[in-house]
């Protein structure tokens, strides 16, 4: 089954698409990635998007159009690209809600009857909302794809990604079951200091660290929470620094100073859970000046970017919705409890039918225990 995965991350930036053929062979998923694409937003929309975001306001007008034109964006990526038998449309994230380390709900627009109609086929989407019914967080939802790709690493093994929030899942031990969380903000600060984006690390390099407001910084109590836990731009909202008193300081040092950030809340992690090797995906990894401080800050830990395993850095989320809209079709699960936080694993998203009547595939008994991505 040939299934186009589509996503716009916590960077609101534009679509990242993967096209993967999948295949089992035995207990294994093969994944022969076709194609890889990004289609950034037109700026009108994009504009109006961040200004949807909080702590602003919007009326349901606006929540209506946006579901609407986010859609059609959708629907317009997804004709880029090979043809699919089926899309998983993650949408685009407007509110994660949380009250007191619990996520009570989460909104994606992007309607998928634009999807649909405009390409006839039928369409997974409204992904994450099962699992936080089941009582989870909701993310990070990656984990279930990052599990079976770090399976066999050496040592303590680990996945990172590094788009506007980091996420990280570590693999179980014969002691501990596996954990994924937020980590805390990756390139969300970073991109709000300096937008769209600090390209190749330079301003970041060109400044100085300012100690003082990174520890300020670093007393943020998101960071001492327990696992499963989740955030984004509702609280990493770009006014948060300047709340903080680092408006005063030059861009290139305060942009330098929210690398470190990153670099540090990221690091904490690596060396509290002691990992040998991570696979590190998403845009920060074009970030040298991030990855320097992140090495710096952990170097006991192997730092492998995604591509080493057949995964496009940049498209590692749109390669695990195609996952999804895969299991989905197969009556499969693709969360991981102990990652979420759920009560239990669920099949997630629902589906739109395309111009034919919808058929899905036999429900499969048992999920696969390993993939391989070519």
């Amino acid at each position: 089954m040939r299934v186009l995965g589509l996503i716009s991350g916590t960077s609101h930036d534009g679509i990242d698409s993967a096209v993967v053929d999948w295949s089992l062979d035995g207990g294994t998923l093969i994944g022969r990635i076709e194609h890889v694409g990004e289609r950034p937003y037109e700026a009108g929309l994009r504009a109006r998007i961040v200004a949807a975001l909080p702590p602003n306001r919007v009326d349901m007008g606006e929540v209506c159009a946006l579901d609407t034109l986010i859609g059609q964006a959708f629907a317009d990526a997804a004709r880029h690209g090979p043809r699919a038998d089926l899309i998983c449309s993650h949408g685009q994230t407007l509110f994660h809600w949380v009250e007191g380390g619990r996520v009570l709900g989460t909104l994606q627009l992007g309607q998928p009857a634009w999807i649909a109609e405009r390409t006839g086929l039928p369409v997974v989407s409204d992904v994450r909302v099962r699992d936080v019914a089941a009582g989870g967080q909701g993310a990070p939802l990656v984990s279930y794809l990052d599990l079976l790709l770090v399976a066999g690493l050496p040592g303590r093994a680990g996945a990172l990604n590094l788009g506007g929030i980091a996420n990280l899942t570590v693999a179980g031990t014969a002691a501990a079951g596996p954990i994924a969380y937020d980590t805390g903000p990756a390139c969300a600060l970073i991109d709000a200091a300096a937008p769209p984006y600090d390209e190749d690390g330079a301003l970041g390099a060109a400044g100085t660290v300012d100690e003082k407001l990174l520890a300020e910084l670093l007393t943020e109590p998101y960071y001492a929470q327990d696992p499963p836990k989740t955030t984004g731009k509702e609280l990493f909202t770009p006014g948060y620094v300047r709340a903080r008193a680092g408006a005063d300081l030059p861009l290139p040092d305060l942009v330098a100073t929210l690398t470190a950030l990153t670099a540090e809340t990221v690091a904490a992690e690596l060396r509290g859970h002691r990992l040998d090797t991570v696979v590190v995906s998403g845009g920060g990894v074009r970030n040298p000046t991030l990855m320097g401080m992140l090495r710096a800050r952990a170097p006991h830990t192997r730092l492998m970017a995604s591509d080493e395993l057949g995964v496009p850095a940049g498209a590692k989320e749109a390669v695990a919705f195609s996952l999804f809209g895969w299991l989905t079709a197969h009556g499969l699960p693709a969360t991981v409890p102990g990652c979420t936080g759920a009560t239990g694993a669920r099949v997630l998203g629902t589906v739109t039918p395309g111009s034919d009547p919808l058929t899905l595939p036999e429900p499969l008994a048992e999920a696969p225990v390993a993939i391989r991505l070519l």
